[in-house]
This record gives structure tokens, sequence and C-alpha cells, in this order.
């Protein structure tokens, strides 16, 4: 525990204070003058000494328990130095991404876009006209530090035999919030934050019950983020019902205080982009002077973006916003081997997306190739190759360290 290293560098430190104070006692200034300065060095060994003594002490002593309760603590400190990230989404890319971010830094705000219009959160938004949860409950239960089990709870979902088949305990949870604030989805989220006592926070980026309309190629349109993704027709333009649905002050507040901004993952039409078109928000991201970045989707998604290229999904952001809504994009360059894997896909017309990086540097725009491959029962991104390339990527370009 080096006990006797810092009881010997305390000690050290008072026979240097001696020495100083005998020094200063002289009838030279020059002399009296470095007697000061090494009783000022004897105070700095002594106290770094006892300090560090004492931490060993502790440490020692401590029963199991409360030696992890120094351990986090520390991390505490140490990620709360972490960049101010603003992270903008929805669905289950959002929330893989904040998994792997929450032990990079707390200084985290995620914008969650509330326009689900399917299952339990559609359920809730007809019978209680509250803003769609699921993807709030999601990110919550992602940046979540309270037990394990408070995750599960939240994630629970009723079996299909109960009154309440289908539903979500954690949007529920929400949806009981919101009653009891009043009303006020905003504060319900934040009483919800404090259940879960989550590292950084989740804001709605609009309190507004809005709903997507989808118009394709062919001039039909169609309402309700459930119903979008059609077989066989490409979108192209998408709008939030009403227009003038309004972001919340603390959203735009995030952005504009925000040093890294990133986009995505998640789907393009229905978590990335309805967050973007609500007025206000795509221009506070383009006056910002952080560093942003778009996470390119590993999948094409039958319905959304069939066929499509990274430099495609890219063309929709920036089609659907400006040209300053992104410095960087990073795109997976890992081939997924998995003969299996990519024949379920198959059936689901879903498909690697092309990670055609000439065309986005031509479109000037930086791009970087990672493997951010993660495979299981999905094909998705691994939270933890995410991040790292993230985190290499932001400290490369912004120069952000610890």
């Amino acid at each position: 525990m080096r006990i006797k290293r810092w009881a010997f560098t305390s000690l050290f430190g008072v026979i240097v204070v001696g020495g100083g104070a005998i020094a200063m006692a002289q009838p030279y200034p020059l002399v009296s003058m470095c007697g000061a300065v090494i009783i000022i060095c004897g105070i700095v060994l002594l106290v770094y000494g006892m300090g560090k003594m004492i931490v060993s002490l502790i440490t020692l002593f401590l029963p199991e328990r409360e030696r992890d309760l120094v351990n986090i603590l520390y991390q505490r400190r140490y990620l709360e130095r972490g960049p101010k990230i603003v992270a903008i989404g929805g669905g289950h890319g959002l929330s893989n991404l904040l998994l792997g971010l929450k032990d990079y830094s707390s200084n985290i705000t995620a914008i969650v876009t509330v326009a689900d219009s399917g299952g339990s959160s559609g359920r809730l938004r007809e019978e209680f006209n509250i803003v769609a949860p699921g993807d709030i409950r999601n990110c919550l239960v992602a940046l979540a530090d309270a037990p394990a089990l408070m995750g599960q709870l939240f994630q629970f979902r009723f079996s299909k035999d109960s009154q309440l088949q289908g539903h979500n305990f954690g949007n529920l949870f929400l949806t009981a919030m919101f009653q009891l604030t009043g009303g006020d989805f905003e504060k319900a989220v934040k009483e919800s934050s404090k259940v879960l006592a989550i590292r950084g926070r989740v804001i709605p980026s609009t309190v507004a019950n809005v709903h997507l309309v989808a118009e394709y190629m062919d001039g039909s349109r169609t309402e309700g983020e459930a119903d979008i993704p059609k077989p066989n027709l490409r979108i192209k333009q998408l709008f939030l019902k009403p227009k003038d649905a309004q972001p919340t002050e603390e959203a735009i507040a995030a952005i504009a205080a925000s040093e890294v901004i990133i986009l995505g993952p998640g789907s393009l039409y229905t978590s990335v982009i309805p967050n973007l078109i609500i007025p206000g928000v795509a221009e506070a991201i383009r006056d910002s002077s952080a560093f942003k970045v778009y996470v390119c989707n590993v999948m094409t998604q039958q319905g959304e973006t069939e066929a499509y290229k990274a430099s495609e999904h890219l063309n929709a952001i920036i089609e659907h916003t400006n040209e300053g809504i992104v410095n960087a994009c990073l795109v997976n360059n890992a081939v997924i081997t998995s003969k299996e894997m990519l024949g379920r896909y198959k059936t689901e017309n879903s498909y690697p997306v092309d990670a055609d990086s000439e065309t986005i540097k031509k479109m000037g725009y930086e791009v970087v190739e990672e493997d951010l491959l993660g495979v299981d029962d999905y094909v998705r991104h691994d939270s933890r190759k995410l991040t790292k390339a993230l985190i290499r990527l932001i400290e490369r370009s912004r120069v952000i360290k610890r």
C-alpha cells in the first residue's frame, strides 16, 4: 500500500521545513529568501505525503464495498471532465451509442425523437395525449447508473395475456409521471432520470404531439411513423404535423453549449431526421461550434433506405437540413461473414451499407472507415467499437483530451 513511502515523504517534508526555517533566520537577505522557498517546498511535500498516506490507510481498512465507493468517486470525477456531447436520434441505435459513451463522459445530452406511433408508445399517445415515451425510456435505461434490476424493470414488457398487453413498465411509469406533473413531459423525464440515476441528460426534441408525414417519389403520402416504411416506394421528403412544432428550450441550449454533436445511428427517416426537421434544430446545429459527426447505419432498412449507400444516407440528411449539419461521417468497413445472418436479412430486403467513402469526400466531408460491426442476434453497431472509434475521431479532430 506504500504507506511507509508516503510517511517518509511527510517526514522529509518536515525536515525540509526545519532547514528552511534555519536559513530564514540568517542575517543575509539572499539566504533568507532561499529559506522561504525551501519552507514552501517542504510544506508541499508534507501535505502531499500526508494526503497519499491517508488514502492508502482508508483503502486498506475500508470494507470491500466502501473501496468500491472510492473507485466510484474517482470514476465520477474522471467522467465529469469528459467533453460535452449531444447525441441526436432515437430507437435502439441511439440507446446503443449511449451505452458506450457513458463510460467516456458524464456530460452527455441525448436529444430524442418523440414521433413513434406504433406499439405501446402509439397506444399511450392515443389514450393519454402524451408524446411517444418509448425511445425516451430506452435512452434513460442506457444511461442509468442504478442497479441493473431497475433497468430491467423499466424494460419489462407485460404479456399478451394481461390487460396491459404489450406495454413496457417504463412507458407506463413515464405516462404516470406525466399525469403527476400536471402534463409536463419534460419534468416527467427529469424525475424519471433521478429514479434511474442516469449519467447525463435525456431531453425530448419537442413536447408537441407530432406525427411524421412521408411523401414518396410517386407523390403519395403516408402519415404515422409506424406506417411510413413501405416496400418499393422511395421516400422523397419527410414532414412534421403540425409544421410549427417547437423544439424544447433545453435541446437548443444543449446544442449551443456542446463540444461534440453526434447524429445517429438509427433509422434514417423515422429516428434521426424527425429531430432535425423541427424548426430551429438544424439551424442551431449548423451555427454550433461543435464538431459534428454522422454515424451511418451498418445495414439498409426495408421501406426506408433500400439500396442506399453511405453517401445517400448523408445526402438525405443534408437535403432535409443544410450543408453545415456535419463535419465528418463515420462508416463501417467490416464485412459480415455469417451466411446465415446475411440470409436472414436478405428475406427482409436488407443488406450491408456500401461505404462509398470517395463519394462522401467529393461532397466535401471528412469520412472515417472503421470496423464497427457487432453480430449476435442482430447486425448492429458494436457499442464498444463505436465508442472507441468516436473517441479517436473526437480527440484527433478537436484535440479534446483528459
